[in-house]
């Protein structure tokens, strides 16, 4: 039998990533003529523009209809916002520096975002998984995360960051991203045929705003000399920590999901959804709390990493369970990372 070949596509977003983070080294705004350039501004309103098509895309009927398998949504909410976090806090205690503190938080915030919709969505497609409840649980993933992922920084930030104005922050929180939200889906009605019909060049537009986002913090991180103390000990420190706690996760969502006896599509949608982190949402509380402050970029690191990492490794597996032999999965195997 002649050896599998596995064939991974390059993510033009990721490799669109990595660009940004060159030019900002090369090309810092600080020290050009760009820096006249209102770049927050143009974040916030492309912030509040991201949002808005979020809640235009929601269905409210869809999201009704999927409330019925409730068992699974909960098993996926309860890894998104509580699995995750959790164990990262269980690594709180082997931090013994400013450097490795940073990292942490950088995992930390990491683990507190919700689900993405879009590869979450495509992957359970592809791997014949529950593709209604995956559309539910990445959209209410999103909404929820809007209160959650702040409750769990709060506590955490007021720590670390002193002096922190979070009325500020969920004033900001509340204009750019909840009262556009609720506007989306208010027109939703009208405007929602338009949103799945331009669905590709929408987005572009949110890929456009996290790489502008991801520009300007490490344009500034590089300008105030923030990773003169990173070596790349720290960043094989984050590489193994994001495909650990990716590993966990995964491979924990597949226990419970056996021991809930879910059928084969539930289970794939399960580990699917349950461990995906989403980027836009990511770099929209990112530019909320942490731009300007010392060690951004250092934070938004480990998301970026995750990012690349969730789709290795879910492409991998959704090709491989779409095929023949492995349509009738047995219980005892729930899918166990890495490749089995």
């Amino acid at each position: 039998m002649s050896p599998q070949k596995i064939k991974l596509k390059v993510d033009p977003f990721l490799m669109g990533m990595i660009s940004m983070i060159v030019l900002a080294y090369f090309f810092q705004l600080e020290n050009s003529r760009l820096n006249n350039i209102p770049i927050d501004l143009i974040s916030s309103i492309g912030i509040s523009l991201i949002f808005f098509f979020y809640g235009v895309k929601l269905s409210p009927e869809k999201l009704k209809a999927g409330l019925k398998n409730w068992k699974l949504h909960v098993v996926i909410q309860l890894s998104t916002f509580l699995l995750f976090p959790l164990l990262v806090l269980a690594f709180l205690p082997l931090v013994t520096n400013e450097q490795q503190q940073l990292i942490w938080m950088g995992l930390f915030f990491l683990s507190v975002l919700p689900s993405t919709v879009s590869s979450s969505v495509v992957m359970v497609s592809l791997a014949k998984g529950n593709i209604p409840s995956a559309i539910f649980n990445a959209s209410i993933s999103g909404l929820i995360g809007i209160f959650l992922t702040p409750l769990w920084l709060g506590p955490l930030l007021k720590n670390e960051i002193g002096g922190f104005d979070f009325s500020d922050l969920y004033l900001q929180l509340i204009l750019e991203i909840i009262i556009p939200v609720i506007l989306g889906m208010s027109l939703q009605k009208w405007l929602g045929k338009y949103a799945q019909r331009y669905s590709a060049l929408l987005s572009n537009f949110d890929k456009s705003i996290i790489l502008l986002i991801i520009y300007s913090s490490f344009s500034h991180s590089f300008a105030s000399n923030l990773f003169s103390g990173m070596v790349w000990k720290d960043l094989g420190t984050i590489a193994v920590g994001v495909i650990l706690l990716f590993s966990l996760v995964y491979y924990l969502i597949g226990v419970a999901s056996n021991w809930l006896n879910f059928q084969r599509e539930d289970k794939i949608t399960a580990q699917f959804c349950g461990t995906k982190k989403s980027l836009v949402h990511g770099t929209v509380f990112f530019n909320l709390i942490f731009h300007g402050t010392g060690g951004a970029g250092i934070i938004l690191i480990p998301l970026m990493l995750f990012h690349a990492v969730q789709l290795i490794i879910i492409s991998y597996k959704a090709t491989n369970l779409a095929k023949p032999s492995t349509l009738k999965l047995k219980k005892e195997k729930p899918f166990i990372y890495p490749f089995i």
